[in-house]
Parts: structure tokens; sequence; C-alpha cells
């Protein structure tokens, strides 16, 4: 039986109700983008003349504290400076430790906030907003300019982040898009999306592995992926969250100051004058693409010029250490180059002619590009929440986790319950004692990192399961167990079997990695390997040896 519905004042049938859309959204660190499938492929949604996909992750407060979104934004940049923030992606899950560093590269201010788990905050007027608040806005204005061009409310959407963004980072995107008013039904990294948008799903039946060589204006990471009969895995990923075009910029502002003997008070002091220099750098980076361009400028009392030998001197440093993460990207996945039968070049900063040549140089083959960079993430991301909606049956995304997941044991030990690289979604389990007789409580320490002892690994939380009935040291079964979600949310449940007492949280970090955190923690696992195995062998022994003590202490003392 067919259902129909009839405007009861027209006397007209209704139209069918418009189909729930699921939007894909790639909220960058300089251009976000939204996209949706419309006749079975992805599209990009354009500004109100249809020309520009780009939305700048600019906002701009005016004097009664309102904000503007995009491009009316970015034309405040040097006009009213301290009023308008950029690179908001860029303090995401942070704290003030990790960015302090390059506060002063910001046109606006950065404050510590001590009473909020030392998260960075960003002061406008007399207002502090979390990087949270301020991601939330430019995702509004994504989600109206979709529902502007649908003619339709738009309230789910899949949001991508770098495959190297850590738990506090993802948390705080799906936190962003909550607050903008979107169910955020997947948090999918970067690369795949990228891949998706390649159609690399779809090149035969056998198993082919691709490179996705990820570069925006403030992140950057490495993925090899393996695709088969539509599903996508993540072999390995490696990256940087602080290194992406901006640091281009900084590298070619640097150089100016150096060249005309700025003073680095002016930079620092004079707002206006920072951010003309610094969209000088973007335009220069741009300008000197092509072989032989030369870009000149005059700034009031300076001169500024920058050819493409100078710009290719300037960021060689800063493309070596891309290259070096292909490198330990490959080492993880255990392959080699000619392994790769495809590399995926996605993020404006790609088309910095000598990152495209060492990438294409490294990896042997040339690359992927035909598709636009800025807007190739979004359009993946629209394919994946078309699988949500169930749309395409024939893709799954698999993605893994970067580092260790563990907790804290007798002697300050390690005790890896998901190793790195470990596919997502995923759970894992492991028992637990008591080492005291009548124990009642447990302490569950949860720590993220490679070695063996846990003050050398990065804590995530801690509770304690209480309540545990008094038994016999050895006694009580204690199982802890991990769920790690396709978003890389981490849940954690101790329960003593025994009793069924139990207790259950989930796992957010107050702040994220520092850069040279993350960069180090995998260096020392490797460099220390040997001495900590010394280490645990010896913390084992001990362990075992205070247990045949008292054990023996408590048979002598019972018989």
């Amino acid at each position: 039986m067919a259902l129909f519905s009839i405007n009861l004042q027209s006397g007209t049938l209704e139209k069918e109700a418009p189909k729930d859309i699921i939007v894909g959204i790639d909220l960058g660190t300089t251009n976000s983008l939204v996209a949706y499938m419309r006749d079975g492929s992805p599209v990009c949604v354009a500004d109100m003349d249809g020309k520009n996909t780009l939305v700048p992750s600019v906002l701009h407060f005016d004097t009664e504290g309102s904000p503007t979104v995009g491009d009316a934004a970015k034309d405040k940049l040097i006009t009213d400076p301290q009023n308008t923030i950029y690179s908001v992606k860029r303090l995401m899950g942070k704290a003030y430790g990790d960015v302090s560093d390059f506060e002063n590269y910001f046109g606006y201010k950065i404050i510590n906030a001590p009473d909020d788990d030392a998260l960075v905050k960003i002061r406008v007027g007399d207002r502090f907003y979390s990087p949270i608040e301020l991601s939330s806005l430019i995702l509004k204005e994504l989600k109206t300019r979709v529902e502007t061009a649908l003619n339709q409310p738009i309230s789910k959407a899949v949001i991508t982040v770098p495959a190297y963004f850590n738990d506090a980072q993802r948390q705080a995107t799906r936190d962003a898009g909550k607050l903008a008013g979107l169910d955020v039904l997947r948090i999918v990294n970067e690369p795949t999306a990228a891949a998706l948008a390649y159609g690399l799903d779809r090149k035969g039946d056998e198993a082919h592995t691709v490179a996705v060589f990820d570069l925006g204006g403030g992140t950057f990471d490495v993925s090899i992926l393996q695709i088969q009969d539509g599903i996508f895995e993540v072999l390995s990923t490696n990256g940087d969250t602080f290194l992406g075009g901006d640091d281009f910029d900084r590298a070619i502002i640097d150089f100016w100051i150096k060249q005309n003997n700025i003073p680095n008070s002016l930079i620092f002091n004079d707002k206006e004058f920072g951010q003309t220099i610094r969209l000088a750098a973007e335009r220069a980076k741009k300008a000197v693409g092509n072989e032989g361009s030369v870009f000149e400028l005059k700034i009031t009392n300076y001169k500024l010029r920058l050819t493409r030998s100078e710009f290719e001197g300037l960021i060689e440093p800063l493309v070596s250490r891309m290259i070096a993460s292909c490198r330990a990207a490959l080492a993880d996945a255990k392959l080699t180059t000619a392994d790769i039968q495809a590399v995926v070049m996605v993020g404006g900063s790609t088309r910095v002619p000598l990152v495209k040549r060492r990438v294409a140089e490294f990896f042997g083959k040339p690359v992927f590009d035909n598709l636009n960079p800025d807007e190739v993430v979004a359009l993946g991301a629209a394919i994946q929440a078309d699988v949500l909606a169930g749309n395409q049956k024939d893709v799954l995304l698999i993605d893994i986790t970067p580092l260790s997941l563990g907790i804290e044991t007798v002697g300050g030990l390690m005790d890896t319950i998901i190793p790195r690289n470990s596919k997502l979604p995923t759970k894992a389990a492991r028992q637990y004692t008591t080492s005291v007789d009548g124990q009642r409580n447990l302490k569950i320490a949860v720590f993220q990192g490679e070695r063996d002892l846990v003050e050398h690994n990065r804590k995530l939380g801690e509770f304690i399961l209480r309540g545990i009935p008094p038994m016999a040291a050895g006694f009580p079964k204690v199982e802890v167990a991990f769920y790690l979600d396709a978003d890389g949310i981490l849940r954690v449940r101790a329960k003593e079997l025994r009793s069924n007492v139990e207790q259950e949280i989930t796992m957010r970090a107050s702040y994220g990695l520092s850069e040279e955190e993350m960069a180090l923690m995998l260096i020392d696992s490797i460099q220390n390997a040997s001495s900590d195995l010394r280490v645990r062998a010896l913390q084992e022994a001990r362990n075992e040896a205070n247990n045949i003590v008292l054990s023996t202490e408590k048979f002598l003392k019972n018989n």
C-alpha cells in the first residue's frame, strides 16, 4: 500500500520529504570545505557566486564580539590582526606549553588557562575562546553554506583529521562538531579520505599499496594504505602535527627579517606590520613556483625579494623532515619504495615544486596530483559519508592507532594491551590480580607509548576500581579491557570477575603531545630498546622474588 501526504489547505500532493544527507567536511588549518554526494559523485559546495569552494579558516570578531568567518574575516588580517584568528587547527587539543614557542608568530593573543587542564585559550577583547569554540564557528559556516545550497537542514557529518592526530585532538574535533550542531558520525583520517577520492578502491581485485602524502597549512602526515576488494587498511602512519605550509611562510619571513635587518620588536609588537609581511610571504611562496620567477615587494622602507632557488634553500630542511617521515612510515609497514604502486598528493602545500619533486624522487615514480589537492580530502569525506548512509556497500575503512596503549604494573612497568599500528576499531583485555591480602581498591593508570617503563611514556589518565571484596593476594581476578573506537577514542573498563564490581571511563587526554615528544617517543623506544629490556627483566625478577618471599612468609605463618 503506497503512502503519500496531502496538503489540506491547497488540496495538492506534498512532495516527498528530502532525503537525509550526510556531508563530508575537511576542517583545515588554512581553508575548510564541505562536500556531499550528488548523482553518485562527490562535489564540494561553492560560495554564492559558484566559483570558490574554499572557506578560509579565519575568524574576525567586531567591537560587539560578533564573529564573521571566511573571506570577509581574512580581509581583516591586516586592518584588525588582534581580533582576527587563523590557524586554529594547530591549537586543537594543545596545552600552552606546546605552542608557547610560536606565540609571537600569531597576530592574536594566546594564553595559558590553568583552570582548564592547561589547554590553550585565545583572547579576543575581554573574552577567552577555546580552539574548540572557534573551530565550531568555522563548522557552523560550512553547515550554513551547504544548507543554503541544498535548501534543507543538515545535521550529520563526517569530519577528517590528520592521521597523526592524538586522542585529545580527535576528541576536540568531535566536540567542535557537536557545538556547531552536527552529529559527527565518524572522524576519518585525511589520507584515507584522499585515497577514496582517487577511487583507488576500484583498481581491480588484487591488493595494491598506496602512499598518501598530505601536506596542509599546519599539519603533515604520510600514510601507507593497502587496498583490496574495497577494504582500506592503514599499515602505518607518520608525520608531524606542527609542520606545514605555514612553516614555509615563517621561513620566508625569517629570511626577510635577516635580509633587511628588520627588528624583531617590529614584527612582534606591530601586529599590522606582522600580518602584512606574513601575507606577503604567502604570496611569495606561490609566486616563485615557476622556474626563474622572482618576487619583489616594498613594505614601508623594506624591500622584500625572493627567488625560487632561495625559497627552495629555505625549505629544504623542512622537506627533508617530511622525507624522513616517509622513510619511517615504510619501515613501520615493513615495505620498500618498490612495494608502493601509487603516491597520492594531498593539501595545497603539495603544489610547491620542490615538495613534489623530492617525493617523486624518493618513491621513484610520478605522483598522483590530477585532482585539486585542496578539495581531495573533502571529496573523500563525502564518499565516506555516503558509505555511512548505506548507499555504498563495497567500501570498508580500517585505520590504526599510532602509539601503543597499556597500563602501569608493579615496579612502574608498562604492560601493553593494544600495540601500536593495531587496526581500528579494536578491543583487548588482560587479567590482573592484587598483591596484598584484603586489598579493596586497585589503581588503573593508562599510558601511551613504546618504552618499557611508564615514566618514559605519556599518561592518559587513571581511575580506581573500588569495592573489591577482601580476598587473599592473588585470588581476585581483575579484567582490564580497552575499547578503541573507529575515531581513535579510548574507553577503559576494569571488572573484578568474581564479584562483578566494575568501573568504566572514557580517556580524554587533558592536552596533546608536544611535537618534540611525538617525534622522540618512537625514536627513544628504538634507541633504548636494549637497556629497556634489561631494566624490564630486572624489575620482573624483583617482582617474582618479592612474590616468592611474600608467599613463603605467609606459608611459614600459617604452618
